[in-house]
């Protein structure tokens, strides 16, 4: 489709058209293999010498198809989607970063994201300096090394929702030469488009608000092509000099804009798998369709749980950044006017004996690993996604002792208040 559109119409139909005679919905190709006649053909396929599926590790035509409508509504130029978000976090950055590299991240992101940058990655002689989003750019600079590769952060982070400052942090990743890579998965394209505020590559957590079901995991990497890799060509050998596995090819040569994705997809996948299966692919453009209606009311209701909260004396605080006075509504008005997601925290008087009991007596919102699809749940980070962290590393990721992480669904919010206020009550006795 032609970039004329908007992200309504290509939720709907971006990715996939069908010619006269072929299904007007999105087919499952749910092959491993495809069949060629002539074994020169498979050749050049191997070499990277043809465009062409012959094993859907690599690529398969439901699974692209899903990509380029994500990569539409992200305005980008190339996509590649993934078995899971850590799959696509992972890839985006060892892609360019690998050992005796160093990367820069905000602090205040994902638990498994900093875990996979503090302890994984670290052990494949990676590091990484967290810093402060919130810090003044001068001080952030200091963060950076000669061998810094790449600058990582979310829109929105999950759970402690600050709002990352875009342009501030592509402007010191460009001052350094690296590339600004930001996980957009709370806000999605809906609400912000990163690289209209400079990132350079996006990557998302399919698994929430774009299949909306929690039916489906998965990932995307989407690629603006705007990052000029030839020009810091000595940072990023991977990309500007021979790869040998496939012949001496070097892929800012070949492929141009698509050097990222094309390496990401030749390179890291072949290697290390963690592809997309079609099936999960065709779950994930079924939610596609309806993101843009889902995501204003997830932002909707959230907006109403999150001003009832504000006044209710039984809390000790609550951070939503659609409300005025949040440390991050000005940031949230610039980079997202529309919404920023449907995700609000809190705490409760009682400290974290009450959160757990609150939760426990919830009766439409369910305790669940997941956020951030269509059914209202709740989780509490420091006893279970980020239990791994300890108390200095939860201060400095953003997520206090008693932070509830509330993720509001899109069932009637009258329905979801009167559950708060009910569990509220019950965590009194």
């Amino acid at each position: 489709m032609s970039n004329k559109f908007r992200r309504e119409t290509i939720c709907i139909q971006g990715g996939y058209t069908p010619e006269s005679g072929e299904a007007r919905v999105l087919p499952i190709y749910q092959s491993t293999t495809f069949k060629y006649g002539d074994s020169s053909q498979m050749g050049r396929l191997f070499d990277l010498e043809e465009d062409g599926y012959f094993y859907s590790r690599l690529a398969n035509p439901t699974c692209d198809a899903v990509a380029a409508k994500i990569c539409e509504l992200e305005g980008g130029h190339a996509a590649m989607l993934t078995a899971s978000g850590q799959a696509a976090t992972f890839y985006a950055v060892f892609n360019i970063a690998g050992a005796g590299d160093h990367i820069v991240s905000s602090a205040t992101i994902y638990g498994g994201s900093s875990n996979l940058f503090t302890v994984t990655m670290k052990k494949m002689g990676v590091e990484v300096t967290l810093v402060d989003p919130d810090a003044p750019e001068e001080e952030l600079a200091k963060a950076f090394r000669p061998n810094t590769k790449a600058v990582f952060g979310e829109t929105v982070s999950n759970p402690a929702l600050v709002v990352l400052d875009i342009e501030k942090f592509a402007r010191l990743a460009h001052s350094h030469g690296v590339p600004l890579i930001v996980d957009n998965t709370f806000a999605t394209p809906i609400n912000c488009r990163p690289f209209e505020w400079g990132a350079d590559i996006v990557t998302h957590s399919t698994s929430k608000y774009m299949d909306g079901h929690a039916v489906s995991l998965g990932g995307c990497i989407v690629d603006s092509g705007n990052f000029d890799w030839e020009a810091h060509k000595e940072k990023f050998p991977g990309l500007t000099t021979p790869d040998e596995s496939y012949h001496g090819l070097i892929y800012t040569k070949a492929f141009g804009k698509n050097a990222f994705i094309t390496k990401a997809t030749a390179q890291m996948m072949r290697d290390l798998g963690s592809s997309q299966s079609p099936h999960d692919a065709f779950l994930l453009n079924l939610g596609l369709e309806t993101l843009h209606l889902r995501v204003p009311r997830h932002c909707e209701n959230a907006q109403k749980v999150a001003e009832f909260l504000q006044d209710n004396e039984n809390v000790s605080w609550v951070s939503y950044p659609g409300l005025p006075g949040d440390p991050y509504h000005k940031l949230a008005e610039k980079y997202m006017p529309d919404g920023t997601c449907g995700v609000v925290v809190f705490g409760l008087k009682g400290g974290r004996e009450a959160c757990v009991k609150f939760m426990d007596s919830l009766k439409l919102g369910a305790i669940v690993t997941h956020v951030a699809d269509a059914r209202t749940s709740v989780l509490h980070p420091a006893s279970h996604t980020h239990r791994q962290l300890n108390d200095e590393q939860l201060v400095e990721a953003g997520v206090k002792p008693d932070l509830i992480r509330f993720s509001v669904g899109i069932e009637n919010v009258e329905d979801i208040i009167e559950d708060i206020v009910q569990a509220m009550e019950a965590a009194k006795e």
